[in-house]
């Protein structure tokens, strides 16, 4: 059995602009840091073998926080970025949803479907993460690793262990720096934790999230 540890990266300069990231290399906010700076304080296992990472610095300077706990090197991994937004990239929701409202509305009813205009869809995101997520399992057996990334890229990993179609991708939430567990036996795969942000105890975490439910109906600006 191996054990993988998901991260969500911090709170980023765009995370708190509203802008769609994406692979969009942004760098994390000076509460984001300090969610890093608490994740690897209170990290909340033992024994973790392997450090991997998204190759975008949001994620690979969270990931750093866990590996020097642990006196271990981040192995940055392109196959974990997250979904390519195309001509998305850097926009907000009103931006978007004004000049791409069918394609936009796609993106949180049919994820499964989308495709960004002049970018990928999150089958692409999936293929490329569970292959390499497979791939680390095999070279960890009997290990625990961890593997820091993006909201989107998460989610599809997840609904992949919990056999579910990308269309409820959304039904997952992600906040910043949040720790999801999966353990990966020859028979499956079984998720035993989601979400947890109690590393943060204290520190207020009502930080935007592109993909919130909240988005969908315009509620919530992010």
């Amino acid at each position: 059995m191996t054990k993988l540890i998901l991260i969500r990266h911090g709170q980023t300069v765009w995370n708190k602009l509203g802008r769609y990231q994406g692979q969009a290399d942004v760098e994390l906010s000076d509460a984001g840091k300090k969610q890093a700076e608490l994740l690897g304080e209170n990290f909340p296992y033992d024994n973790v073998a392997a450090v991997y990472s998204s190759n975008l610095k949001r994620a690979v300077e969270t990931a750093q926080a866990v590996a020097d706990k642990f006196n271990l090197t981040v192995n940055p991994c392109q196959e974990f970025r997250e979904i390519n937004f195309g001509e998305w990239e850097g926009l907000t929701y009103e931006e978007i949803h004004g000049k791409w409202p069918k394609e936009h509305e796609m993106l949180f009813k049919s994820p499964d479907k989308l495709v960004c205009p002049g970018g990928e869809g999150f089958k692409d995101v999936q293929k490329r993460a569970v292959e390499k997520m497979q791939e680390i399992i095999r070279e960890n057996d009997g290990k625990q690793v961890v593997i820091a990334a993006h909201g989107g890229v998460i989610r599809t990993m997840l609904c992949h262990a919990l056999g579910l179609s990308l269309q409820n991708m959304w039904h997952i939430k992600q906040d910043n720096t949040a720790i999801n567990v999966v353990s990966a036996y020859n028979e499956g795969m079984v998720v035993e934790l989601l979400n947890s942000t109690q590393h943060l105890a204290g520190m207020t975490n009502n930080f935007c999230d592109n993909f919130s439910a909240a988005s969908v109906k315009g509620n919530e600006k992010c």
